[in-house]
């Protein structure tokens, strides 16, 4: 099973990556910034089953490069994991047009330029052998993204950003119903990543990554037999 996975250099997406590749018959696409990062999953697991890309998920060329390489080493995909994140936290009247440019550039339309992309292969991996049933999507969205939660200050950009996430998910999953491609979304809470750690200082986040990550990289495979255009919170609490 050929497996996409962005922001995989540190945090979430580095377990997952870590998780998904002890099975043997997987092969993932670990792409990330950090190629430090990227070093120590390809050192762990071998450069076959751990295929690092560096890339920047903002850029349109780097989307470009990145997809032909994969489609040049695959014949589809079956998962793919749009991780990569970016937060700013500042009170709303000190954030910039540039900081919510930077927020919306990663979370928003990169994921979106880089799944678009990456559809031709989803779609032909919804009909590979490998595939149990489908293709899966999995959005990696947050629960300050979901209406009603409860919000940290400082997080208008990054929050509404993952609630743009969410109804991108929802109406996804409705255009890629009938071709095999299923779409969900998962809300986590605060996970002590370093992106949180530098966002907010001194706080203890509810889980770490290495134990949300187990969970993540299962329901990757296995939950688009149960679910399809839904947002799954992930959360002992509401944020």
């Amino acid at each position: 099973m050929d497996i996409v996975i962005t922001g995989a250099s540190r945090g979430v997406g580095f377990y997952t990556a870590l998780n998904l590749a002890k099975n043997p018959d997987h092969r993932i696409f670990a792409l990330g910034r950090d190629e430090r990062g990227l070093k120590k999953l390809s050192d762990t697991f071998g450069s076959e089953q751990i295929v690092t890309m560096p890339f920047d998920i903002t850029d349109a060329l780097s989307i470009k490069e990145v997809v032909g390489k994969i489609t040049g080493m695959v014949s589809g995909v079956e998962i793919l994991i749009n991780n990569a994140g970016y937060l700013i936290n500042k009170s709303f009247m000190d954030l910039t047009s540039a900081d919510w440019q930077a927020v919306y550039n990663v979370n928003v339309f990169g994921m979106v330029n880089f799944t678009r992309a990456l559809i031709p292969l989803l779609l032909k991996g919804a009909i590979s052998p490998t595939s149990n049933i489908k293709a899966h999507i999995v959005n990696i969205s947050s629960m300050g993204g979901i209406q009603g939660s409860v919000k940290f200050n400082g997080l208008s950009a990054y929050s509404s950003s993952k609630a743009a996430l969410i109804g991108i998910s929802e109406c996804l999953s409705e255009e890629l119903k009938t071709s095999g491609v299923h779409v969900n979304s998962i809300a986590l809470g605060s996970i002590e990543t370093e992106m949180f750690l530098t966002a907010f200082p001194g706080i203890k986040a509810s889980h770490s990554p290495e134990e949300i990550s187990i969970w993540i990289a299962d329901f990757a495979l296995r939950g688009h037999n149960f679910f399809n255009g839904k947002i799954i919170p992930v959360s002992t609490s509401t944020p």
